[in-house]
């Protein structure tokens, strides 16, 4: 029987296992985690910690025994230490310190990503935590109750910084947001990134932009976060949600290639370049579908299809991954925050001719009570009058997920703006308008590109 071995049990590692499983009920499946939290929502880390998901455990997406129950064999606590690729042999250190040596036939690498450490001086400070595993949401939620934290700096404005300085607030902390760019969310154009600012201070947060943190350090026994102009932040605790690298060491131990931003290389099979190894998820580049090469892009949604592609492929299948948008949202406090395909910036970078159009609107009928204001950006490109990307913000309740969903889908099938704006979209004055805003957007669009 062909022995299938996963290293790395969340996004990408479970969606392969559970797609082995599905096509071949007897095939053996084992999966290897480096912690005792399969399948659990790291997403949902910033939420438990807010208070708002009461119970961690409701973040697993399957329990244990429903992940056995479909005939996986689970190694909780064990760590994926070296590969040996010509004997397919995967050395593993247990919860014991046994160094164990598991066969393999066929071998994916889920391994994710790793929280990256900016060059910042006392990143090892207690009170100082990475926000990344289950293990970390403990440590600084036993760390908030036993110090009764009153203070928090939060360095880095991208989407878990939001979340974090969200989360923090709802506990009663006062909030101190540091982005060294000139304005939060950087994967948004900087007008829809005020927005989220104005959100921030509203709800009490202090954000603090173009300064890049340089040093944390322990001034009369309370933190202190310098920053490169010498200005100091002091807090009782510091959350670090600078970005994410992928994990890589596992797989170069197998001499496998490394490709976009060092992750690891990958077909759209999701195979790398070493016999019978495959690998998916936040650990290797993503092919855009767009710009029709190779990204680092790590996302959920992502890692999810990878894994199941890598599964099919594992039993002989040929599926291709179809390509990520880099579709996104972020909710802090009451804004959504939404992107998808690309900014005008990007569009010109890569050899498209943008244009790009605002438009501001109602989410649903005015008349009906509730409507709020959605910021739309819409990109496309002059020549071919082909849609290229959005970004909305807008009122948690405005359906931004579901309205850049809508250009994301439009996207994917290589749609014209007007085409877009021919979609069969419904509508009830409460929820929208017989024009959906992202049909407004693609129509104000086309009537800019005709100068009117």
């Amino acid at each position: 029987m062909t022995c299938m071995l996963i290293i790395g049990a969340s996004d990408a590692g479970i969606s392969a296992a559970l797609r082995i499983k599905q096509l071949d009920a007897q095939a053996q499946v084992t999966l290897a985690a480096a912690d005792a939290y399969p399948n659990f929502s790291i997403c949902g880390l910033p939420f438990y910690l807010s208070g708002e998901v009461a119970d961690w455990r409701t973040l697993a997406h399957r329990t244990i025994q429903e992940i056995e129950s479909h005939g996986i064999h689970l190694l909780l606590d064990h760590r994926a230490e070296k590969i040996d690729a010509q004997a397919k042999i995967v050395q593993m250190t247990a919860p014991n310190g046994e160094v164990k040596a598991v066969p393999y036939d066929r071998l994916l690498i889920g391994t994710g990503a790793e929280s990256a450490r900016p060059p910042i001086q006392g990143l090892d400070t207690p009170g100082v935590f990475f926000l990344r595993w289950m293990a970390d949401s403990f440590t600084v939620r036993q760390y908030i109750e036993h110090n009764k934290t009153r203070r928090a700096v939060v360095i880095g404005g991208g989407y878990i910084g939001l979340e974090m300085a969200d989360a923090l607030t709802r506990r009663h902390m006062e909030v101190t947001l540091l982005e060294f760019a000139p304005e939060v969310l950087t994967t948004l154009d900087l007008e829809l990134g005020q927005v989220i600012r104005k959100e921030l201070l509203a709800k009490g947060v202090r954000v603090v932009t173009g300064q890049a943190a340089q040093s944390i350090g322990r001034d009369q026994g309370e933190l202190a976060v310098t920053t490169a102009t010498g200005e100091t932040h002091a807090a009782d605790l510091v959350i670090v949600a600078s970005g994410a690298k992928p994990a890589t060491a596992l797989a170069q131990t197998a001499g496998i290639g490394l490709g976009a931003s060092r992750a690891i290389a990958v077909d759209r099979t999701m195979a790398t370049g070493v016999a019978d190894i495959w690998a998916a998820g936040d650990c290797v580049h993503t092919w855009h579908r767009l710009l029709q090469t190779h990204l680092y892009m790590p996302l959920g949604t992502t890692a999810h299809k990878q894994g199941r592609v890598a599964g099919e492929n594992m039993l002989g299948g040929q599926r291709q991954f179809e390509g990520s948008l880099g579709t996104q949202v972020v909710k802090v406090f009451d804004r959504v925050a939404a992107r998808t395909g690309l900014r005008d910036k990007e569009a010109t970078a890569a050899g498209f001719d943008p244009l790009t159009v605002s438009l501001t609107t109602w989410d649903h009928k005015v008349y009906y009570p509730g409507a709020t204001e959605i910021l739309i950006r819409i990109t496309g490109e002059r020549r071919t009058v082909r849609l290229l990307g959005a970004q909305m913000v807008g009122h948690h309740a405005a359906e931004i997920s579901k309205r850049v969903d809508i250009v994301a889908t439009a996207l994917f099938h290589q749609m014209s703006m007007e085409a877009m704006a021919d979609l069969d979209l419904a509508y009830t004055p409460p929820l929208s308008s017989p024009w959906d805003p992202v049909q407004m957007a693609a129509m104000r669009w086309c009537a800019a590109l005709n100068g009117r």
